[in-house]
């Protein structure tokens, strides 16, 4: 009796034959890649309830950051980038509102980055006057002013200095001592929480090894070596002093988040029956998290840029805001 013909399936073709840009083992593992998409906003929500991180809070942690008189640009640049963030908030909160999560979650994603990482380039322009033209850039500059120097608040403050595993690990320690968890389960304390984190942070420092492995391979120094991996003891070399130049923090791992939603691994967001019950509270997390670091960053911002700017710049964003929050919502 001949058997019944398998039903055609696009993550099973995927699987065995991989993409234009993909191998077959680089598409996304389904049973892991969407939880672990899920948990790791369900934990960073979860922690900012639990650290109580809001724009009082937020002052409080920067109350000795002095006012510095900005020039006009550097003043102005600091204000977009402000309300840039309200506007991701704004658009995160009308994705909320979809009947069908699964819709929008790739949107909202990246809606959530965009305000994350608007929110950071307000935060350097305040400190030095600064603002870099690339996302690598910019997360590189925010990471050295910010968590590096124990000036970013919980759960957005763990870092790594290098992702040389030597130095990695020793720093990883004390983070994945605050609790374990794995993400391909549903974290519901801040214990739980905070073990997810720690593996995020973990699985960014090997992605990001894999990262400088390929940008070594191309350059000219290891070509010279003709060879093809890193056993010999000169390629290592330049690898591990490729490694020992990159740090990650937060807007490295928010980055990483974004590009699997807005570049690959299309299968795991709008493909499966199952997907938009599991998406449940998604947005509503995202919104949670993006909430909480525009608190931490406007409670900076607010204080580098002294009281009298801030009022004007609230109060006038509050009169004629086209968008429907209202920086006193957040700030």
């Amino acid at each position: 009796m001949a058997s019944a013909p398998k039903t055609p399936s696009l993550y099973a073709r995927m699987q065995t034959h991989g993409t234009l840009t993909e191998t077959p083992r680089d598409v996304a593992d389904a049973r892991f890649a969407l939880p672990s998409t899920i948990h790791w906003m369900r934990a960073l929500a979860i922690l900012t309830t639990d650290q109580k991180l809001d724009f009082a809070a937020a002052r409080t942690f920067y109350a000795k950051v002095q006012a510095h008189g900005l020039p006009e640009r550097e003043l102005n640049t600091v204000c977009e980038q402000l309300l840039f963030v309200l506007n991701q908030i704004a658009a995160l909160q009308a994705l909320a509102s979809a009947p069908n999560k699964a819709d929008v979650a790739r949107t909202a994603i990246v809606a959530w980055y965009y305000g994350v990482y608007s929110a950071a380039s307000a935060m350097t322009a305040a400190m030095d006057g600064s603002f870099q033209d690339n996302h690598t850039e910019t997360a590189r500059k925010w990471h050295e002013r910010f968590p590096a120097k124990n000036l970013a608040m919980h759960p957005f403050a763990d870092c790594l200095s290098s992702i040389l595993p030597s130095i990695a690990d020793a720093e990883l320690a004390p983070v994945k001592a605050r609790g374990q968890h794995h993400l391909v389960n549903t974290p519901s304390t801040a214990q739980e929480a905070w073990g997810c984190c720690a593996e995020y942070l973990s699985g960014t420092a090997k992605w990001e090894r894999w990262n400088v492995e390929e940008r070594v391979r191309e350059t000219p120094a290891f070509k010279a070596l003709a060879v093809t991996d890193f056993r010999k003891q000169d390629a290592r070399n330049l690898r591990d002093a490729a490694y020992a130049r990159r740090g990650i923090a937060f807007l490295h791992q928010a980055s990483r988040y974004r590009g699997k939603a807005n570049y690959r691994d299309a299968i795991f967001l709008a493909y499966g029956s199952s997907v938009p019950t599991q998406l449940s509270g998604f947005i509503d997390d995202l919104l949670t998290v993006l909430k909480a670091f525009a608190a931490m960053a406007g409670a900076y911002c607010s204080l580098r840029v002294g009281k009298a700017a801030w009022i004007d710049f609230v109060d006038d964003l509050d009169r004629k805001k086209a968008i429907s929050v209202s920086p006193k919502d957040v700030w």
